[in-house]
């Protein structure tokens, strides 16, 4: 085709048309992934992307989508994200796949140990709380209130003088043996004789409280009492005693302590001083030493707190004593004289109110009582005990849930008794039995319950 001035006309290029859009519910796999990476450019359709690829499990997800809104496919079309409701129809059809990978369940054996189970643990004390308490509202129900004022003070209480007087007098053998390193120091007296000195008066006041106990009508609160605080002065006199001894054999040869800090290594191995004996006689500790890690001031508000648990820990626990121990016992009859099945029973009973007795005793000990003498002196080393509860043996056991007295035990009687050459087995045997012994002598007021 040719113009007036005789040039040739172009035809022009034929119109593309896009082929018509399926309608009536057409669906193809290309369409369907076309319109999902549509919507998943969208906000909101990232979020339940996200929700989606959380619930099924799914790591890798729809493809990831683009930067921008809304995008023109290659057809020209410009289509605008969609919300919520257009990601649910494209990616929650009847033919999406929802099982996209081996999964285990939560509590199977390969899988119980990389989950969480705070949730059963809250349920567990939820039914421990509901259990014990429709136990106190039984036992109140059918004993009525048991404690008493009693329990604590009564009129046999009033003839404990004699135990007050013996416990009042506990301070003059610190005292003694004070004055015993003091004279073996300034070479008065020979080590030997320092050592018999040490003896008698670690003996002494052992002995002492127990003939006061047994010749005295006491509570058991007051003799229990007694004892304890006789066999923490027998400890600690002990320790002193041994310490002193070793320091004295290091100043004659010249040699420092082992392992000790820079701070304290002892130096200047001197004789010790009153008021380091009365510290250490006060401290949270049955090891001597002439100094110890101290905090800088005291926590006045922590203090009150631990002081009003340790006294609620305290009513706690004559609660126990009073409300179920006591019944149990004076209601059971004589193992000797009931039959097997009885004492079997009565064992039985006793056992939840001692675990509960034996765990506020614990509680109220060791981290209560020891923590306001700790804070009070400002003791700077408060591990009194480890993670006992995750103790996998018997021996780990024993080393965790007391350490004042295991530290007292390795210093005191374990290494001293293998630098001597007994065997290992021996002096574990021996740490053991004098462990026993004190704890025997603890429970000297028992018979007064009778």
């Amino acid at each position: 085709m040719e113009d007036s001035n005789g040039a040739e006309i172009k035809a022009p290029p034929p119109v593309q048309r896009r082929p018509p859009r399926p309608r009536g519910g057409g669906f193809t796999p290309e369409g369907f992934v076309a319109a999902l990476r549509r919507r998943l450019s969208s906000g909101a359709a990232v979020a339940a992307r996200a929700s989606f690829a959380a619930d099924s499990g799914d790591e890798s997800g729809p493809p990831e989508p683009s930067s921008s809104h809304s995008r023109r496919d290659s057809s020209g079309d410009t289509s605008s994200a969609g919300g919520p409701g257009d990601f649910t129809a494209f990616s929650f059809r009847a033919a999406a796949p929802v099982h996209r990978k081996a999964k285990e369940s939560p509590l199977s054996s390969d899988a119980i140990f990389k989950q969480s189970h705070a949730g059963l643990f809250n349920l567990c004390i939820v039914v421990l709380v509901a259990v014990n308490g429709r136990l106190i509202i039984e036992n109140l129900m059918k004993y009525g209130l048991l404690i008493r004022a009693g329990f604590w003070f009564n009129s046999t209480s009033l003839r404990d003088w004699p135990l007050l007087m013996c416990c009042l007098s506990l301070p003059a053998f610190p005292l003694g043996a004070f004055s015993v390193e003091q004279l073996a120091f300034r070479n008065v007296i020979t080590d030997a004789v320092a050592t018999c000195l040490h003896i008698i008066l670690t003996t002494a006041v052992i002995v002492y409280p127990v003939l006061v106990i047994l010749m005295c009508d006491s509570a058991v609160v007051s003799g229990f009492l007694l004892m304890f605080i006789a066999c923490i002065v027998w400890l600690k006199l002990v320790s002193f005693a041994h310490t002193n001894h070793d320091i004295r054999q290091l100043t004659i040869s010249g040699k420092k302590v082992d392992n000790a800090p820079s701070t304290d290594d002892m130096d200047s191995l001197q004789a010790p001083t009153l008021g380091s004996l009365v510290y250490f006689m006060m401290a949270p500790t049955l090891c001597y030493q002439p100094s110890y890690p101290r905090t800088e001031n005291v926590r006045k508000g922590w203090l009150i707190r631990q002081i009003i648990l340790y006294l609620i820990f305290t009513g706690i626990q004559g609660f126990i004593i009073e409300q179920y121990i006591n019944p149990i016992v004076v209601n059971s009859q004589h193992p000797l004289k009931g039959g097997l099945l009885n004492a079997i029973e009565t064992v039985l009973r006793l056992s939840l109110p001692n675990v509960y007795l034996w765990l506020c005793m614990f509680y109220c000990f060791f981290h209560l009582w020891l923590n306001i003498l700790a804070e009070i002196l400002r003791f700077g080393d408060r591990e009194f005990y480890k993670d006992w509860w995750n103790a996998k043996t018997i021996d780990e056991y024993w080393r965790k849930w007391n350490m004042p007295v295991h530290k007292w035990i390795v210093r005191h009687i374990y290494f001293p008794c293998m630098r001597s050459g007994i065997s290992k087995e021996v002096a574990v045997f021996v740490s053991f039995f004098v462990s026993a012994v004190l704890h025997e002598v603890n429970l000297l007021p028992l018979p007064s319950l009778t």
